[in-house]
């Protein structure tokens, strides 16, 4: 799917959801959502401790919704490709928990799935422009890794601006996909930067209908987006 074109992606981040009933919150989207957002981490590279691999391969059980699992955690050259072995659509790892981060995207990709580049708000997205080519999506961060519910930071938007343009400029065909306070208020300055997709949590989850909040959001997106379309 290249990066520039096509509708908006909406990723609903089960972070938010009610952990009892992870099957049930993947059922409550699974009509209209793109991909089901598993957010991992380790309470080492980040400070909190959420869910992982048994979780994950339980999850993949029950449901067919493509799953985009963005890990926040040590060692992904360790861990990465056992999340793509599980059948995860996406994974992805975090630029700064690794010295070889080519290396474990080709990992991803031989074991089967998408590889996804994350990058936290403070971290300088231009050391990574040439390797983009090695992965199938760029995770901007805008809100600091960890904790489901915080508020959107606008700044990272000209990190995603330098993404598009460089990508648009190359012709790659990797999608630009943001995590961390995205809701009605603030999918559209997100779209109109230039990005393809939108993790959202509590502005799905917490919510009487999480499956009509993701077509509000992806229409917002639409109108807002100079390259996407509804």
């Amino acid at each position: 799917m290249p990066g520039n074109t096509g509708r908006p992606l909406i990723a609903p981040s089960i972070l938010s959801a009610d952990f009892a009933c992870l099957a049930d919150a993947a059922a409550a989207v699974e009509d209209g959502a793109d991909w089901l957002h598993v957010d991992v981490m380790d309470a080492h590279f980040v400070p909190n401790l959420t869910i992982g691999l048994p979780v994950v391969e339980s999850l993949r059980a029950h449901t067919t919704m493509p799953m985009d699992c963005h890990l926040m955690i040590e060692n992904p050259d360790r861990w990465a490709h056992r999340y793509a072995e599980a059948g995860a659509y996406n994974v992805t790892f975090h630029a700064e928990a690794t010295d070889d981060p080519v290396g474990v995207a080709r990992d991803i990709r031989a074991a089967g799935a998408r590889a996804g580049l994350g990058i936290k708000p403070q971290t300088p997205i231009e050391r990574y422009l040439e390797i983009l080519h090695e992965f199938d999506t760029l995770l901007v961060m805008s809100v600091d890794p960890g904790f489901g519910g915080q508020s959107f930071i606008p700044e990272v938007l000209a990190k995603v601006r330098t993404a598009r343009r460089f990508i648009d400029a190359t012709g790659l065909t990797i999608l630009v996909e943001i995590d961390g306070g995205i809701n009605k208020n603030t999918i559209e300055e997100a779209a109109e930067a230039g990005v393809d997709c939108f993790v959202a949590g509590t502005a799905v989850y917490h919510t009487d209908d999480p499956a009509a909040s993701v077509e509000t959001l992806r229409r917002q997106a639409a109108a807002a987006s100079p390259h996407l379309h509804s």
